[in-house]
């Protein structure tokens, strides 16, 4: 008897292990709609964050848009897990929100923290998953004092999916970045790519940088203000409400640049994206590493 219990107990215990890793996790969620203007709202954002030692690193309009703002965030016990692999691992450190200006109000959305540790940490999220999972509460809880909404939209993916993902056969995964450049040391990489920022090369600006200088790491967020290559260019054919998945970034791991590829990080955070849709933007990763490369030399 006592067999057939723990067999009972045991297929159980599978059924729901299965059941919660197919479940979809949402790529965003509509946190709510604020009356207010764009400037007004920001601020409640930013001091609700704030007040679970959130730390904002920077905020910029998206295309040059000021219906659209993103809000990059992050804090210690993040960049504690995902430091570890001293790789590209580290990009999942920064946290986004996005606020998007309509007729009704200002819509605020967040990319789903536990969407991106999953499809950047990949199975390594297994020895911190419970870290992480209250770092995702956490948000959550600081973001309550905006809106209550929290609804899915934007597509998802499993855990599974999201740890291997890759948008169909013979595209590229997570573990398959573009090399921008190998310069001399990691000080003259930061020096580059800060000087071609202040001077917005290529139309680009400088959103944020996470720099680790003791483990030679920087990760720079940059918004791409081209109107004919870049976020103007692609997002209305895309879809512009998520534009909490923005700013694009270049990672400088000691005296390597280096960037997620195109064709991986915009249908990851697109997820719902069709062929048709891939098709519209076929440029679009190219354009990407061109205008990013362009920060290195």
């Amino acid at each position: 008897m006592k067999e057939i219990k723990l067999i009972i107990s045991l297929i159980v215990l599978f059924l729901i292990t299965t059941n919660v890793q197919a479940q979809k996790i949402p790529a965003y969620y509509k946190v709510g709609t604020v009356n207010g203007t764009m400037t007004e709202v920001k601020t409640q954002v930013v001091n609700a964050l704030n007040a679970k030692n959130f730390k904002i690193f920077g905020s910029y309009s998206p295309a040059g848009k000021s219906s659209y703002k993103v809000i990059a965030f992050t804090r210690s016990d993040i960049y504690g897990v995902t430091l570890i692999g001293k790789d590209q691992r580290v990009l999942a450190s920064m946290l986004k929100v996005g606020l998007y200006k309509t007729i009704e109000g200002v819509e605020v959305s967040l990319l789903n923290p536990e969407y991106i540790f999953n499809a950047y940490l990949g199975d390594k999220i297994s020895t911190n998953e419970s870290k992480l999972q209250k770092i995702t509460q956490d948000v959550k809880d600081a973001l309550k004092t905006i809106g209550t909404d929290f609804t899915p939209f934007g597509g998802g993916l499993t855990k599974k999916e999201l740890r291997k993902y890759h948008y169909m056969m013979a595209m590229p995964y997570f573990d398959d970045p573009v090399e921008l450049k190998t310069f001399s040391s990691f000080a003259e990489g930061v020096k580059k790519i800060e000087a071609n920022l202040a001077a917005k090369k290529g139309k680009t600006v400088k959103v944020y940088r996470l720099k680790f200088e003791k483990s030679k790491i920087a990760i720079y967020g940059v918004g791409l203000l081209d109107k004919e290559k870049g976020e103007a260019a692609f997002l209305p054919k895309i879809g512009t409400k998520h534009i909490a998945a923005l700013p694009y970034e270049i990672l400088l791991l000691d005296n390597k640049a280096i960037i997620l590829h195109g064709k991986y990080r915009l249908a990851l955070h697109w997820p719902n994206l069709t062929m048709g849709q891939f098709m519209k933007i076929s440029s679009t990763p190219g354009d990407i590493e061109d205008m990013l490369k362009a920060l290195t030399e």
